[in-house]
């Protein structure tokens, strides 16, 4: 009776008892894909959790410390306390390693899992109208968490993520004009600098989660909850129909479950699979320089754009500027995350359809899009790949030289072999589904006629499967009237675009 009473007592002044009672009722889809993005939010949990033990330990100090600790290859040896820190975690603060390489574990999945989710959304064309915001906050958690990232990873001042700095100080003091000004600001000074390390720590463990923070379940469970969830075309379904279970029970049941899994996997791999040993590479020094240095996936591109830039520089009012370094560092990440941002945009206008959509497309019924979406996998993969170009050239036994101008040539004539190819491949494929839902279904039964000919018995179409097989029509061109004024160059523009979209 109490518990009852200061129910109601709460929901007089808060009026909450609506919302909670709607939102235990709201459907949710029961396809697999629609867990993609759960896998990001419990990896994002993960590191939050982890995050927070590793900091009641970490000193975000640039002051030289003698390490006296328990790892006897380093005893005695100068290096920052960061450094010293990052050890005794390792070493000697009980479940410290273990945490240490589940924070790290746990941040690739959730950038891997933030691009599976992206695909699949693109793929499927779960951005458009109503979630054109939504998507914009997905490319800026992207961009964020790929930020943080860097700066998480260059806390230990180990060897390797020196280096991983140096590069970010030479990408910084390359941008013309304010560059030297920011890499002041950051680094305290000269390279290396005294700050820049208590600097990063601020700027990873509170501006950027405190963004994350707001922005995470803005986007997963706000402007989500508010709609209506996507869902692939099936029989009876529109866009005001869904099927699925409801939170409560089924979907709370279900994520919990998932939840669990995420984490027992990312504990899995940090107990059996060692990552960024610091301990091995030793602490950094300028002078020196680790053979065979890979950054984490995610920064791959930008490794392989940097390597494969030609040399390029030019003299601007007695300024440098270094194209070298500024094409690979702004325009490589620049071209790939203004793209995403503008394309719901770009399709819609094209397209002419502002319409509310919340069934999905198979990448199939629209092949432009899927060209593109290939396209830019291959412009990503390609730079991802560059980035071990060294590697590449000493494992296979090839000039460092030859696979460096293999990658620059596949960097601009793979994304568009890829399109060209997946959209052929796409047309092809509505082709077959057409033909399907016209003649039937193939049987694999072959019979014999009177004339004595072979012919194969197929079945109709039925109800279910030209649901999924029939996309719904695109907005038409508007009819065009004999002897009215051309329309302008935009709109002629945009007319054959909208041609050539569906093929």
């Amino acid at each position: 009776m109490q518990g009852s009473s200061l129910a109601r007592a709460l929901d007089d002044r808060l009026g909450g008892a609506g919302f909670l009672k709607k939102a235990m009722r709201k459907i949710f889809p029961d396809h697999w894909t629609f867990l993609l993005g759960e896998i990001a939010l419990y990896a994002f949990v993960v590191i939050l959790l982890t995050g927070v033990f590793l900091t009641l330990f970490f000193k975000p100090s640039m002051r030289e410390v003698v390490y006296d600790g328990v790892y006897v290859p380093l005893r005695g040896v100068t290096m920052s306390e960061a450094y010293a820190s990052s050890l005794d975690i390792s070493f000697e603060v009980r479940g410290g390693l273990l945490m240490r390489q589940m924070h790290h574990w746990a941040t690739l999945i959730f950038l891997a899992a933030i691009v599976v989710h992206a695909l699949r959304n693109f793929f499927t064309g779960a951005f458009r109208k109503p979630r054109d915001l939504n998507w914009l906050i997905g490319v800026a958690l992207f961009a964020l968490v790929m930020l943080n990232g860097l700066f998480g990873y260059s806390l230990p001042d180990d060897l390797l993520s020196g280096a991983g700095l140096r590069i970010l100080h030479g990408v910084t003091i390359s941008v013309p004009l304010v560059g030297t000004y920011v890499a002041m600001f950051l680094f305290g000074g000269e390279f290396p600098g005294e700050d820049v390390i208590p600097r990063l720590y601020s700027i990873h463990v509170l501006l950027v989660p405190g963004i994350l923070l707001l922005l995470i379940p803005l986007h997963a469970v706000v402007l989500t909850w508010r709609q209506t969830h996507t869902q692939f075309r099936a029989k009876g379904l529109n866009d005001r129909v869904v099927r699925g279970a409801p939170f409560f029970p089924a979907f709370l049941a279900k994520t919990t479950v998932f939840f669990l899994w995420v984490t027992g996997v990312v504990a899995l791999l940090a107990t059996v699979f060692q990552i960024n040993p610091i301990w091995l590479y030793g602490p950094y020094l300028p002078g020196h320089v680790s053979a065979g240095s890979q950054p984490d996936w995610y920064m791959g591109f930008l490794e392989g754009a940097l390597r494969i830039m030609p040399p390029w520089e030019f003299t601007v009012f007695g300024q440098t500027v270094t194209m070298s370094v500024l094409i690979p560092a702004l325009v490589a990440p620049g071209l790939l995350f203004t793209a995403l941002a503008g394309y719901p945009f770009v399709e819609r206008w094209v397209t002419r359809d502002q319409g509310i959509h919340h069934l999905l497309d198979r990448p199939r019924d629209v092949p432009v899009r899927a060209g593109l979406g290939v396209a830019g996998v291959v412009y990503y993969g390609v730079l991802w790949a560059a980035g071990g170009n060294d590697l590449i050239a000493t494992t296979f036994h090839i000039s460092l030289y030859a696979t460096t101008w293999i990658f620059r040539v596949a960097v601009v004539a793979g994304p568009v072999l890829a399109f060209v190819v997946t959209r052929r491949i796409c047309l092809g494929l509505r082709a077959r589904d057409r033909h399907t839902v016209e003649h039937g279904v193939e049987t694999g039964v072959i019979v014999r006629g009177v004339e004595g000919g072979y012919t194969e018995v197929e079945r109709p179409v039925g109800e279910e499967e030209a649901a999924v097989l029939v996309p719904p029509a695109r907005p038409a061109l508007p009819p065009v009237v004999e002897g009215d004024v051309p329309p302008p160059a935009k709109r002629r523009l945009q007319d054959a675009l909208q041609r050539s979209w569906d093929g």
